[in-house]
C-alpha cells in the first residue's frame, strides 16, 4: 500500500501511459484543434522518440560528469590551483554560446545526427558540474583534510575516502541540475536530424502545428520532472547516510 502512496511511482506510470496511449489519442486531438488537418503526430513512435531522447541525454551527461568533475577535482589540487580561474572561465564561456550556435558550428564539421548535439549538450551541461564539484570540495572542512593526513592516509585516500564521500551530496545537486537543462535542450537537436521528443515540437513550429508541440512538450516536461524526482530522492539517501 506504501507503494501505491508513492508519488514518484505515478508520475512513471502516467509517463508510461502517455508514450503508450498518445497513438490513439487521434480523435482528442482533433476534435481539440478542428482547424488541423494531422492533429497527431505520426512520423515516428513516441516510444521510440522517448528512449533516443534518454540515450542522448545519459550520453552527454556521463560525458559532462567525467569531464566536469575530473576538471574540478583538477583544479582544487595543489598542481592545479593556477588553472582554476582559467578552467571556470572557459567552460561559464562554453555555456554563453546558444545551444543552437554550436550545433551550427558542429554540423560541418562532424554532421547531422546525435554527434552534434553530444558536444552541444557536453558544453551546456558542464557548468553546473563543475561548480557542484568546486562548491562540495571547498565546503570540506581543512581540520578533516589534516586529521587525515595526520593518521597516514595519502592525497589520493583524503581524496576518495573523505573529501569526495563529503561533497557527494553537492556534487550530485550540480549533476542534477545539468541532466534537467540537458533534458530540455536536448529537443533542439532534432533540428541536425536527431531523433528525440523535440521532433514533434520542431516540426509542429515549423508547420504551425501546435498540437505536435503540445505532444512534444508534454512528454519532455514529465520525463524532466521524474527525472527531477528521482534526484531528489538520491540526494535524501546520500544526506541520511
Amino acid at each position: 500500500m506504501r507503494l501505491l502512496r508513492d508519488p514518484l511511482l505515478w508520475l512513471i506510470l502516467l509517463f508510461v501511459a502517455l508514450l503508450l496511449l498518445l497513438p490513439y489519442s487521434g480523435p482528442l486531438f482533433a476534435r481539440a484543434f478542428p482547424q488541423l488537418d494531422r492533429p497527431l503526430y505520426q512520423q515516428e513512435s513516441f516510444i521510440r522518440l522517448a528512449l533516443a531522447h534518454i540515450q542522448l541525454v545519459a550520453f552527454s551527461s556521463f560525458a559532462a560528469v567525467i569531464v566536469g568533475l575530473g576538471a574540478g577535482i583538477a583544479v582544487t589540487r595543489r598542481a592545479g590551483k593556477a588553472f582554476r580561474s582559467v578552467v571556470e572561465t572557459l567552460v561559464a564561456a562554453g555555456q554563453t554560446f546558444p545551444p543552437v550556435a554550436v550545433l551550427a558550428l558542429a554540423v560541418p564539421v562532424i554532421g547531422f545526427g546525435e554527434q552534434p548535439a553530444m558536444v552541444a549538450l557536453l558544453l551546456y551541461g558542464l557548468l553546473p558540474i563543475l561548480q557542484g564539484t568546486l562548491a562540495g570540495i571547498d565546503a570540506v572542512p581543512p581540520t578533516l583534510r589534516e586529521v587525515a593526513a595526520g593518521v597516514g592516509m595519502s592525497p589520493r585516500q583524503i581524496l576518495f575516502k573523505v573529501e569526495l564521500p563529503l561533497a557527494a551530496p553537492v556534487i550530485l545537486a550540480g549533476i542534477r541540475t545539468s541532466v534537467i537543462i540537458n533534458i530540455g535542450t536536448a529537443t533542439i537537436a532534432s533540428t541536425v536530424g536527431a531523433n528525440t521528443l523535440g521532433s514533434p515540437v520542431i516540426i509542429g513550429l515549423s508547420g504551425f502545428n501546435t498540437a505536435y508541440i503540445l505532444q512534444g512538450a508534454c512528454l519532455v516536461a514529465l520525463l524532466a520532472i521524474v527525472t527531477d524526482r528521482l534526484f531528489e530522492r538520491l540526494l535524501r539517501r546520500f544526506k541520511r547516510e
